[in-house]
């Protein structure tokens, strides 16, 4: 069993959550990737040792699987005492051209059950062991189009992107930051949202200008804050964002 640092990166087969996991990695944690497909987690698991990263292994989670995230924390509880860092990283773009007046009720629920009730039941199953570390961290991985403020405003770069149901999934999620937050305010505990920037992944179609190691940069930073650092807070790469 591993008494070292321990991180836990869900979606982490790919793209942002494979950076991200493999920086943790090479901050010294011990990483365990959240795949939904066991097989494709054993795959990034194999390279990751070819880097020279040892101390990662798989954890087979369906973020939308209420009995699979069960079965994850009782095979991670097997294996450590306590879990320093989540990252609540899996996420859908769902359908993206369609507006809100005609959005499909099942293309809205499909979205949100992975990005938003998936990062809430994963959160309140790994809570357990986050308790048991002296400085638990969650990053909830988010979107600046889940800021209400830029999305109202004209002027900002990516207004014109309304994507009904992902946005709505962000502007939840980074909710449950806030609500997080507060309940353990008077804890070592410390949640923020963080938003990794418009990435060239397969979320993004590979239309990002950013690269995946440039996302995970940003959400390694808030995973790993000291115990001056902010708790319920939304960050990208410049800085505080606004909700």
């Amino acid at each position: 069993m591993q008494n070292g640092k321990t991180a836990l990166v869900t979606g982490a087969n790919k793209g942002i959550g494979f950076e991200t996991a493999k920086q943790l990695a090479s901050l010294g944690y011990n990483v365990y990737l959240g795949s939904r497909n066991k097989a494709n987690g054993l795959k990034v698991i194999k390279e990751l040792n070819k880097l020279g990263f040892t101390d990662v292994d798989i954890l087979e989670l369906d973020v939308t699987d209420k009995e699979s995230i069960q079965s994850a924390k009782e095979e991670l509880k097997t294996k450590i005492y306590h879990l320093d860092i989540l990252i609540n990283n899996a996420g859908i773009s769902g359908i993206v051209s369609n507006p809100p007046s005609i959005d499909s009720m099942d293309n809205v629920r499909n979205v949100l059950e992975t990005n938003f009730f998936g990062a809430v039941q994963v959160t309140q199953h790994f809570l357990e062991l986050l308790k048991k570390s002296n400085a638990p961290r969650i990053v909830n991985v988010s979107s600046e189009l889940g800021s209400l403020t830029l999305q109202s405003n004209p002027e900002w770069e990516f207004y014109p992107y309304k994507v009904f149901a992902y946005n709505t999934s962000k502007t939840a999620l980074n909710s449950f930051t806030v609500m997080l937050a507060h309940e353990f305010k008077d804890t070592a505990l410390k949640i923020n949202s963080v938003a990794p920037g418009y990435t060239a992944t397969d979320l993004t179609n590979f239309g990002g200008e950013r690269t995946p190691d440039m996302g995970a940069k940003v959400i390694v930073k808030y995973a790993t804050l000291d115990a001056n650092g902010p708790t319920g807070k939304f960050f990208n790469e410049d800085g505080e964002v606004t909700w």
